[in-house]
């Protein structure tokens, strides 16, 4: 008798599931569980209070679950969901979820009794404060979390708050060096911890807890499944890729144009020119999307003639409006505006980008009064947007404005990039703004950090918050060169300014956009006087290699669409096996190749540099060897950043141009950095259109073999129109003084003849 109760005590303690197409459901002590496979690596973890009904849309994920082979076993009070990638083990008792490699390695876990609810008014509305806690490993590497501004690469032992805000995004999302990422699927402010005792999130709002496990294998392989998840990034155009001036603000149209037309004059590259806020008047006229009749008579005409000198207009708009614009009266009638949400200036009201007939009637005057201009990009500026006095009970389209406040900007985002493309594929969607949730890479847009101060100790912070950024799957961003706010006194004749300016700019340089802005002081280059002045020279040098770069930019941005790459990446991301890398926050590769270091100290003559374990990297500017995994000391005057190329890259290098599209790449110099093996793949296409979706681009493959010093360029793949049928590749293997520096080489170890068929020529 002993016997058989303990044995029926067992078979109660055992806990019943119901297998479901793409997981199971089962309840733990009062807590609803539900797993959903959303591919063999990526799974989501739903919990909600035992009995309680709730729905929940995502406005990030874009995938739908994957109905694909599983199995589940029960062994004691241990559930397991098994895929071919991942296995999840469910304690029966507590409901502790523990994550597991193929090979049963453990990957990470959650604590016992690790979700808690606590109830709590959402205005009318019963919901809860939800929080997650997890243990890690102790000297296990976390990184992401949006955009912070806290100098820090590794995220371990920080108490984060993720709001939105002017120069912090706040993204729920982390990756750790074990290879593996979380997406916390939560819109409300949401408190993230990590200290010995756990790793946690807490949001403010929710029905549920809502997360996804991403088994990426490397941050590459994770980054890949956020945008399985959330959304590929489109391709950007190729101008966008240039040179953007801007300032606190172009006054009138004669103002900017004369701006176009100086850089053409002196022969200085441009690509993008950018209209700052109030062309439409004053306050009360804010965001009214129409140009002032004094000041802008002309708009068309201002277009066209920014068209005709080869350039490309930027135009900003706000997700607020004045009260005595059209759209303010539209939306006011039609309750699609918040009337109790104050925010910059403080007579303009935030429409609701929750609500898509708000974002219709929003495009419809975006489109009729800039977009019909044939305009080519927007700046939507302050997309958090700048919080004042905000109601507590203010009610959006999707519910309370707390509840899905950090989802903000992909709402504002997601309707302008959406309706442009309804409008015309013709011209490709170009956005710079403020302010992110998970998933915007979708929208075609590229954040910038905010309004930052212009100082050293502010731009040394841009690099690990870029860093984490990007490593929450959004690859577009860019800073503010020089800072915003510049409180110096001379403008850009102090000499502090001018050290600061120039050292950003090569920062910038190397990222994904380059563009310059900020108040107080104007920023074009020319203010800095005239060539032959060292300033202006180191200024003109960098804007020059951004050009001459392009052919291996715009093939990195193709990486970036079509393989979910990135363009800034933190070192662990290519070196995962050099636990030094894990904490330097001061360098990245850009892109596969190039190493880059900025120099974020004033005064800085000598920079110390890390160069990563496992190969031997070049110096860009001498081409001396050294093999990695040791601290070297480069000299840096003014006009050098450190800057170094891994051994086995294959690095296209193109003409100087005044503008990214002036010249077609027929006459390509392929610098080759011997010591392992390397490839490339040149990417080409219109430029401008979305034709690349259908297929409608080129692809040319080099490799080369370091056994065999033999470089191989394979057959053109694909076509498109005005496509090169036959070009010359000027091959340069690199050596000391061969192929060195930001200047084009004067001799050339083979000149190719290409004709879009393979080719191979061996180099001894």
């Amino acid at each position: 008798m002993l016997i058989f109760l303990l044995l029926l005590s067992q078979v109660g303690m055992s806990q019943s599931y119901n297998r479901t197409k793409t997981g199971l459901k089962t309840t733990v002590n009062g807590i609803d569980i539900e797993l959903q496979l959303f591919g063999a690596g990526m799974v989501r973890v739903i919990k909600s209070p035992q009995g309680i009904p709730f729905k929940k849309s995502s406005l990030s994920v874009v995938k739908e679950p994957e109905t694909i082979p599983f199995k589940i076993e029960q062994k004691g009070n241990m559930m397991i969901l098994q895929s071919d990638k991942l296995q999840v083990n469910l304690n029966s008792q507590t409901g502790k979820l523990s994550f597991k490699d193929r090979k049963g390695i453990s990957l990470l876990t959650e604590k016992d009794y690790s979700v808690q609810f606590t109830p709590v008014k959402d205005v009318d509305k019963d919901a809860f404060i939800v929080r997650q806690a997890f243990l890690l490993d102790k000297d296990e590497v976390i990184y992401g979390l949006g955009q912070q501004q806290n100098g820090s690469l590794n995220q371990r032992g920080r108490k984060i708050y993720l709001r939105q805000d002017n120069m912090k995004v706040a993204i729920p999302f982390f990756q750790s060096t074990k290879g593996y990422g979380i997406f916390w699927d939560n819109y409300s402010a949401t408190t993230f911890t990590d200290n010995p005792q756990e790793t946690s999130l807490e949001s403010e709002i929710g029905d549920c807890a809502d997360y996804y496990f991403l088994l990426g294998g490397n941050a590459d392989g994770v980054i890949a499944q956020m945008r399985q998840l959330t959304g590929q990034a489109p391709m950007m155009p190729l101008w966008f890729l240039g040179f953007n001036q801007s300032r606190e603000r172009y006054q009138s149209e004669d103002e900017l144009l004369g701006v176009v037309a100086k850089y053409r004059s002196i022969g200085v590259p441009l690509d993008g020119i950018i209209q700052d806020w109030q062309y439409w008047g004053d306050d009360s006229k804010w965001n009214a999307m129409s140009f002032d009749k004094g000041r802008y008579p002309h708009p068309q005409m201002m277009v066209d003639s920014v068209h005709k000198m080869k350039a490309h207009i930027f135009v900003v708009a706000w997700a607020s409006f004045g009260p005595e614009t059209p759209q303010f009266a539209e939306l006011k009638k039609k309750n699609m505006l918040f009337q109790d949400f104050e925010t910059y200036p403080s007579v303009a009201r935030p429409y609701d980008v929750y609500n898509p007939k708000a974002r219709d009637i929003y495009w419809d005057y975006l489109n009729k009064g800039v977009f019909s201009l044939n305009t080519d990009g927007w700046w939507l500026d302050s997309s958090e947007p700048d919080h004042g006095k905000v109601k507590d009970d203010l009610q959006t389209y999707l519910g309370s404005y707390r509840s899905v406040l950090n989802a903000f900007p992909l709402q504002h985002v997601g309707g302008v990039y959406d309706h442009q493309r309804k409008t015309t594929n013709a011209k490709r969607v170009a956005i710079f703004t403020r302010s992110a949730f998970a998933g915007q890479q979708r929208y075609g847009a590229c954040t910038w950090s905010g309004d930052v101060h212009s100082n050293w100790k502010t731009f040394r912070l841009q690099i690990p918050a870029g860093l984490n950024f990007s490593l929450c799957g959004i690859p577009y961003w860019n800073t503010d060169i020089g800072g915003f706010f510049a409180g110096f006194s001379g403008g850009t004749k102090n000499a502090d300014f001018r050290e600061l300016y120039t050292r950003w700019m090569q920062f910038a340089t190397f990222t994904p956009m380059m563009r310059s802005h900020g108040t107080g002081i104007p920023r074009e280059i020319y203010e800095f006087g005239q060539r032959g002045d060292t300033i202006f020279d180191a200024q003109e040098k960098y804007i020059n290699l951004r050009y001459q770069l392009l052919p291996y930019i715009y093939s990195t941005a193709w990486g970036v669409t079509n393989r979910s790459g990135s363009f800034i990446r933190a070192l662990f991301m290519d070196f995962v096996n050099d636990k030094k890398v894990y904490n330097i926050d001061n360098e990245f590769m850009f892109g596969q190749s190039i190493l880059v270091t900025p120099v974020t100290e004033k005064g800085t003559r000598m920079q110390k540099v890390y160069l990563p374990s496992g190969t031997t990297w070049y110096d860009f500017w001498t081409n001396e060897k050294t093999e990695g995994g040791k601290t070297v000391s480069k000299a840096t005057p003014i006009d050098i950043l450190p800057l170094y190329v891994k051994a086995g890259s294959i690095l296209p290098f193109g003409q100087k141009v005044q503008y990214a599209e002036e010249k077609k790449w027929d006459e390509l110099e392929i610098r080759i950095y011997p010591g392992t093996n390397g490839s490339f793949t040149l990417y080409e296409d219109e430029n401008n259109s979305y034709n690349y979706e259908k297929g409608i681009y080129s692809t040319i493959g080099f490799k080369w073999s370091e056994k065999d010093s033999i470089l191989t360029i394979g057959d053109r793949k694909g076509d498109f129109p005005g496509m090169l049928q036959n070009r010359t590749f000027k091959i340069v293997l690199v050596g000391k003084s061969k192929g060195n520096g930001a200047d084009s080489a004067t001799s050339f170890d083979k000149i190719i003849v290409y004709k879009g068929q393979s080719i191979s020529v061996k180099f001894k």
